[in-house]
């Protein structure tokens, strides 16, 4: 286990790769100590092999730096960074000595990313397993196997859902 250093919490990370869908192709679990990244390289070093069509890939702004180009040189995948949106002001009208009066409020709270939220909605799934909504494995390797199980659950249902 590892410290994360912007949240001085301890625990793990989970890097995830999936496709449009929200399926999930690769899983990588390591120490929080491991900046976001210096943790890609170790989930998609094997991956030009198992997906060779896959040609663009989406990421937060962790992921910038030199990572953008070591993804282009080894893997050969342009890699496009979604941009945080802005966070634009509201405005309300009110009435002050009967005078109309503009208040803008700053706009907070959670924004959806473009391209961002097919990963959040990754994590969601996999975090309904009761398993995986806490960290109780002892090596990382435990969190990835049960992670890659709960993905192939996911699979099935999609595949073929239950009926009553």
């Amino acid at each position: 286990m590892g410290l994360m250093a912007g949240k001085k919490i301890w625990g793990r990370k989970r890097h995830i790769l999936v496709d449009t869908q929200g399926f999930l192709l690769a899983v990588k679990v390591h120490t929080a100590g491991i900046a976001d990244c210096k943790g890609a390289p170790l989930l998609l070093e094997e991956l030009k092999k198992c997906f060779p069509r896959v040609s663009h890939m989406f990421a937060d702004k962790g992921y910038l730096g030199p990572l953008t180009t070591w993804i282009k040189e080894h893997l050969g995948w342009d890699t496009e960074i979604v941009p945080q949106e802005q966070k634009t002001s509201q405005s309300d009208w009110v009435l002050i000595d009967g005078k109309p009066v503009q208040i803008k409020k700053p706009k907070g709270g959670f924004q959806v990313q473009r391209k961002r939220w097919v990963v959040e909605r990754t994590f969601a799934w996999l975090c309904r397993f009761r398993r995986l909504a806490r960290d109780y494995e002892g090596l990382p390797s435990s969190s990835e196997a049960f992670i890659k199980v709960a993905a192939i659950r996911l699979f099935l249902v999609r595949l073929a859902p239950f009926r009553y």
